[in-house]
C-alpha cells in the first residue's frame, strides 16, 4: 500500500483518527499537570484541499464533507465539538483546507504542555517549519527522523503523562512487523503512556495476526489496557481501496470506550458508501 496522504486527507480514515486524537487530548487536559504529544509519522500540519492531488481523488467530501453536511443528535455533536471547532473553519479558508494531526494538537495544548513532530521526509519536515504556527511556538520541536526511530528516542518524556500517535504510511508489507517491534521495544520504556497506533484494514489476515501478536505481548509490554477501534464505510477489499481503518490504544482514558460506542456507529453511518458502514469497540484481552 503507497499512503501518500496529501491524496487523503479529510477523508473517512482521517475523520475517524482525529475525533479520537481529540477525545484523548481533551481528557489529557482536564488535570493541570503538563503532558507531552509524540507525533511519530507526522505529516503535514494542514493540507491544501485544491492542492492537484488533493482534488484529484476529492477524498475529504466523502469523509469530513459528508461529516459537515449532517446533524448530529447533541449528544454525539457534544464529543464531536472539539474536533469540529478546529476542522471547520480551515475548510471555509480560500482555498479551503483539512487539519492535520500537528495543527490539532496545536490548538489543544496549553501553555505547559509540549509536542514533538517527526517524519522521515526532508520536504515534511520543511512544510513544517516554514509553517508560522508551528515555527514560532516554543512548546514545539520538529525533528527529521525515521518514526520508529523516534517511538524509542523520545519517551518517556520528562512529563510523564501524554500520548504518541503513530501513523505509519504502510508503504512496505512489512510494516505490521515493524509497528509490533517498534512498540515491544519502545512501550515498556513508558508504559504508563497512551499511544494511539493506526493501520488500514485491507488484509483481514494482516490485521488479525497484528491483534493478536498485541494481545498476546500486552502483559509483557506492562500496559494496563488496550482498545481496539474499528471504521469502515464499505466492505474492504485487499485489492480495493482504502474503505476501512483501525485504531489501537494502549491505556486509553477511562471514558474513551464509551465515547467510541456513541460516536463510531454515527461516522460509520454518515460516512458510509450505500449503508455498508461497519464500526467496532472492543477490548484487547491480556
Amino acid at each position: 500500500m503507497n499512503y501518500r496522504h496529501a491524496f487523503h486527507a479529510g477523508n473517512f480514515a482521517d475523520v475517524f483518527k482525529h475525533v479520537i486524537l481529540t477525545r484523548i487530548l481533551v481528557y489529557l487536559a482536564l488535570k493541570e499537570t503538563p503532558f507531552r504529544v509524540v507525533d511519530t509519522h507526522a505529516g503535514e500540519g494542514f493540507y491544501d484541499l485544491s492542492d492537484e492531488r488533493a482534488a484529484k481523488t476529492a477524498e475529504w467530501r466523502g469523509g469530513i464533507g459528508r461529516l459537515l453536511e449532517a446533524t448530529p443528535p447533541s449528544d454525539i455533536a457534544a464529543l464531536l465539538a472539539p474536533y469540529l471547532a478546529i476542522a471547520t473553519p480551515l475548510l471555509a479558508d480560500v482555498p479551503p483546507h483539512y487539519v492535520g494531526s500537528p495543527a490539532l494538537a496545536l490548538k489543544l495544548l496549553r501553555p505547559q504542555d509540549r509536542m514533538i513532530f517527526c517524519d522521515a521526509h526532508p520536504e515534511v519536515i520543511a512544510s513544517l517549519r516554514t509553517q508560522r504556527a508551528f515555527s514560532r511556538d516554543p512548546r514545539v520541536k520538529i525533528v527529521e527522523i525515521d518514526g520508529y526511530q523516534a517511538l524509542n528516542a523520545f519517551i518517556p518524556p520528562r512529563e510523564r503523562r501524554g500520548v504518541v500517535v503513530i501513523d505509519p504510511p504502510f508503504e512496505a508489507k512489512t510494516e505490521f512487523d515493524d509497528l509490533k517491534a517498534a512498540l515491544t521495544l519502545g512501550v515498556p520504556k513508558w508504559p504508563t503512556g497512551t499511544y494511539l497506533v493506526w493501520f488500514p484494514v485491507k488484509d483481514l489476515g494482516a490485521v488479525a495476526r497484528f491483534r493478536s501478536g498485541l494481545e498476546a505481548a500486552l502483559a509483557s509490554l506492562g500496559v494496563r489496557s488496550a482498545l481496539y477501534l474499528k471504521l469502515a464505510v464499505d466492505v474492504p477489499r485487499s485489492d480495493g481501496p482504502l474503505v476501512s481503518s483501525g485504531l489501537i490504544i494502549l491505556n486509553p482514558p477511562f471514558t474513551l470506550a464509551v465515547e467510541a460506542q456513541q460516536i463510531l456507529p454515527y461516522l460509520a453511518k454518515t460516512m458510509a458508501n450505500m449503508d455498508r458502514g461497519d464500526a467496532e469497540v472492543a477490548w484487547l484481552k491480556h
